[in-house]
């Protein structure tokens, strides 16, 4: 299928929202990275740990490491795409400028099944976590809890969301701190100092495959997911040419590190992965081996808490995709750019996905969400680093001189690794990913009269 010549506005042809569809710039680069570290949560990798660990036959820090790589050349494009616009839509807004609006069309599909997935994995997780702390509470009513409880406060509006963001992180690091803490006194005991520098986390021949770890890595991947949200709120911050990318590049970095701390003290303190009692929870038992029961409580009434935080962020970046997506007309506009007149929030949006993220939490597997998120996430990230190059290097944004670091290398190298592991997804997430860009292109089509009609995307200066 050819793709229409579909020039983008000009400084005489914008296309300019009223003022009842802008968003307000109210948040600091400290609420962006706070935000998007909550996003990601501290405790990311402990939701992936045992099953990244069984995949990979123990490599998980490996595994975070090498995805680390992938997020943080991915990031440096989120940044510069959004230097140039810096408004709500994340990879729809960026690869519909930088390419073309239907080729942004479809990233911005892809990354709503990402969007829509991770507030319905939180409300798994989360209610698995929390039936750890307290068997009792039946799965119905725990995804109830999370599902509703959330969508309320994110109804309040984006400065109740930052602030609750700035609780329930000194929460997460405490419990984390403590965890680090008592699981060195542990090797330390046992193995004395030096068991705490070992390369058996990293590689051992016997075991070490290139296949496993490549898959491991495409599921591990979901430690990130997230930190492109801080994008979302491009329209929400202060200074967005600087602080979007700055807040994505040290989320990332600071999730791949922190991440592979606790992962690699977790494969110390407990290196045989196939004894864990419940896969989907294996930290939680090897903080319970560190620091007893109390830290076993603890780290799961802290896996609840990063979960809730971890879908406060995601629901957040989902509604403003839609609303972005919506804006332009793309999806109905009458539902998915309304903003409520008083909080400022697109609370369609927001009260449209807390409902689905509950009734998906009664039919969805855990490690099928997981895989979903990361079909759509990465073919995203896969069409921003495109952006990047074709905007930069190809097409050179006017005064721009090229850069092949910047320009080319950068984002190649960034695609090249969102690419393998996209590839190293499981057949049915690929089956179900598949569906849903099949249901993509017949909306497009609906959308443009049979790909005939152009789509307009709104001037981006107008969200200065």
């Amino acid at each position: 299928m050819s793709l229409p010549a579909t020039p983008l506005p000009t400084a005489d042809q914008p296309q300019l929202p009223d003022e009842s569809q802008r968003l307000h710039r109210v948040l600091s680069l400290r609420d962006l990275i706070f935000y998007g570290i909550v996003a990601v949560t501290p405790s990311a990798p402990a939701t992936i740990f045992g099953l990244a660990e069984q995949q990979s036959h123990g490599y998980v820090v490996v595994c975070i490491l090498a995805a680390m790589v992938a997020m943080v050349l991915t990031a440096i494009s989120y940044g510069r795409m959004a230097s140039l616009y810096p408004s709500a839509g994340s990879a729809y807004a960026y690869v519909s400028r930088g390419i073309h609006p239907y080729l942004g069309f479809f990233a911005g599909w892809a990354m709503l099944l990402d969007y829509v997935f991770i507030p319905l994995f939180c409300v798994i997780y989360g209610t698995l976590a929390l039936q750890r702390a307290v068997p009792a509470i039946p799965f119905a009513l725990g995804a109830l809890f999370f599902a509703g409880g959330i969508t309320g406060l994110n109804l309040r509006g984006i400065r109740y969301t930052a602030r609750a963001n700035d609780v329930m992180l000194v929460a997460m690091f405490g419990v984390l701190i403590t965890f680090i803490v008592l699981a060195t006194k542990y090797i330390v005991v046992r193995h004395g100092v030096g068991g705490l520098f070992s390369i058996q986390p990293f590689y051992n021949r016997a075991t070490f495959h290139v296949r496993d770890i490549a898959s491991a890595t495409s599921f591990a991947a979901l430690t990130y997911l997230g930190f492109d949200a801080v994008t979302t709120l491009a329209e929400d911050v202060k200074n967005p040419r600087r602080n979007v990318l700055l807040a994505a590049v040290i989320v990332c970095v600071f999730t791949g590190l922190f991440g592979g701390l606790l992962v690699y003290l977790a494969h110390l303190v407990w290196p045989n992965y196939t004894t864990y009692s419940n896969i989907e929870t294996a930290f939680i038992d090897v903080t319970g081996r560190v620091g007893g029961p109390m830290l076993f409580q603890a780290m799961a009434i802290l896996l609840v808490v990063a979960n809730i935080g971890a879908m406060l962020t995601s629901q957040v970046g989902a509604a403003r995709l839609l609303f972005g997506m919506g804006r332009e007309n793309v999806i109905p506009r009458r539902i998915f750019a309304q903003l409520h007149p008083v909080r400022n929030t697109p609370w369609i949006n927001i009260l449209l996905l807390g409902v689905l993220a509950y009734v998906g939490a009664q039919f969805m597997s855990y490690e099928l969400t997981a895989e979903l998120l990361n079909f759509g996430a990465f073919l995203g990230f896969m069409g921003v680093n495109v952006a990047v190059i074709w905007q930069f290097w190809i097409r050179r944004t006017e005064g721009h001189r090229r850069n092949f670091l910047l320009d080319l290398l950068l984002p190649a190298a960034g695609f090249l690794f969102c690419a393998v592991i996209w590839i190293g997804l499981s057949r049915p997430a690929k089956i179900a990913g598949s569906i849903w860009l099949v249901l993509g292109v017949f909306v497009l089509a609906v959308h443009t009269e049979r790909f005939r009609k152009p789509m307009v995307m709104t001037d981006p200066s107008a969200y200065e």
